[in-house]
């Protein structure tokens, strides 16, 4: 999308590596990222020239010059003064913020480190990107329950790629987490438009200010999605909220919906309270789904509002109120895509997931004729540690899927059904609901044996090239599992 280069992983393992500082000083795993962030946010904010949004006398330099014992009671006043000084989105980030930080050699000795990190070495583009990779970092800890449907930036890259957010738009995220979606569609529309220069003032405003919008309801995760927007140059609304109530009839009609929302049931069983959700549900996807496409703009012959979202299979073939939201979803909207996930993608085990793009209709009937069902799931291995998902694994699926974001009938013509032997099939809107709008469609069968007999086949240099992958795979979760019980051994 763009060519910036990412910071090497070497570099954010080496930031990881403060955590375990903290640790060492009572820390628990699950305070990491807040701690380590509080500070990072400071220092990027130095590297990014952000700070000036940040009161003068409580910056980076000032907290680093400090030595000695003053420093630990300067750093809780700071984070007390950030909460109530300085511009709205400072405030809104370090509201409530307080350390667990008891001992003032620990902090001496994170200030000191990240202080001293080559930060030269990076350009000064990625910086934010640093702090994505931090983000997805802890996502991978399992033991840290943050990744557990953390949005791998592969898939997200795609999604975005394919529904082409442009300039002018209102991105919405109502399931934002740390702000992926938002970050990856701001990286494209400035891909394509020179980091935006070729907009004008009142352009470049917009896109600085409204064109992105977010809602998140976990008050850290906000923290996170704030501080990570900032240091991608996005100053716009991002809500700490539960779009799932009344708080999300706040949020803005959009032209782009990019989201991967939360799986599951609401607590008690309960339904969701939002009093414009047509058919009540306590399924969290399913609500979420219902607000995406009735929140998308009715589209016209000028714009055309468009949505890529995850969801696990049994939105496509539960009963009941299931059957009813996707009905809907065809009639207002035009289902033309959908992508079967490859298992392994989110560290939920066992959670299968799609893909669904769809474009808002000029009206609210009959929107959906056809849907194209891209098959990524079988014959593909399971990925996770041992397996990265990288870029090149979406490569074919983007080009079948073509260069036209919406779905268009002229665009869907040029596509190639690959028939009962290959990946990509068409269903026409009869026999969807011949089945009774069950989407959840499968053809290929999996050839374990067929897998097994190539396995065999191989070399034996290739075989013991992947026998230390995965021992060294498995040598990394005994080292971590390590490093979580030494301090109950020191004790």
């Amino acid at each position: 999308m763009n060519d910036i280069s990412p910071p090497t992983p070497d570099f954010v393992s080496r930031l990881w590596n403060l955590c375990h500082v903290l640790r060492d000083g009572g820390i628990t795993y699950h305070e990491y990222v807040n701690e380590i962030t509080y500070l990072l946010f400071l220092k990027l904010a130095r590297e990014t020239g952000v700070e000036r949004s940040l009161p003068v006398g409580y910056r980076w330099r000032d907290l680093a010059s400090r030595n000695g014992t003053s420093q630990l009671p300067f750093y809780r006043g700071l984070l007390q003064h950030l909460g109530s000084h300085g511009t709205a989105r400072i405030r809104a980030i370090y509201s409530d913020a307080a350390t667990g930080i008891r001992q003032s050699e620990i902090l001496s000795v994170l200030v000191r480190e990240i202080d001293h990190l080559e930060w030269y070495s990076l350009k000064h583009e990625s910086l934010g990107d640093l702090y994505e990779g931090l983000l997805e970092k802890n996502a991978s800890e399992k033991k840290s329950g943050a990744g557990q449907y953390f949005t791998p930036r592969p898939l997200i890259e795609t999604m975005v790629r394919l529904v082409k957010p442009c300039a002018g738009e209102l991105v919405q995220d109502p399931a934002a987490g740390t702000g992926g979606f938002l970050v990856a569609a701001d990286r494209y529309v400035r891909s394509t438009t020179e980091n935006l220069a070729t907009l004008t003032p009142t352009q470049k405003r917009f896109q600085r200010r409204h064109a992105y919008e977010g809602m998140e309801l976990v008050p850290d995760t906000h923290r996170l999605l704030l501080m990570n927007a900032l240091l991608h140059g996005i100053d716009a609304p991002l809500h700490l909220g539960d779009t799932l109530t009344e708080d999300g009839i706040q949020l803005s009609k959009a032209d782009v919906i990019l989201t991967n929302p939360p799986f599951g049931t609401k607590k008690g069983g309960g339904v969701s309270s939002r009093r414009d959700l047509k058919y009540p549900t306590s399924n969290k996807q399913l609500a979420f789904l219902q607000h995406i496409y009735g929140n998308l703009r009715l589209s016209d012959k000028r714009r055309i509002s468009r949505a890529a979202v995850v969801v696990p299979d049994n939105v496509l073939f539960d009963d009941n109120a299931a059957r009813q939201v996707r009905r809907d979803l065809m009639h207002k909207c035009n289902l033309h895509t959908i992508l079967r996930l490859p298992p392994g993608i989110f560290y939920a085990q066992g959670v299968q997931t799609n893909v669904l793009f769809f474009a808002r209709g000029a009206s609210d009937e009959n929107n959906t004729k056809e849907v194209w069902v891209y098959d990524l799931r079988t014959r593909m291995p399971r990925f996770g540690r041992r397996t990265m998902l990288l870029r090149h694994h979406f490569a074919e699926f983007e080009n079948a899927f073509g260069d036209d974001a919406f779905g268009r009938s002229s665009a869907l013509v040029r596509r190639v059904d690959t028939g009962p032997a290959g990946r990509f099939r068409c269903f026409d809107r009869a026999a969807i609901a011949a089945r009774g709008d069950n989407l959840d469609i499968s053809w290929l069968k999996a050839r374990e044996a067929s897998q097994r007999a190539s396995r065999a086949k191989e070399p034996p240099s290739a075989l013991a090239r992947q026998a230390i992958l995965e021992i060294q795979a498995a040598l990394v979760d005994v080292h971590a599992i390590l490093r979580e019980l030494e301090p109950e051994t020191r004790r």
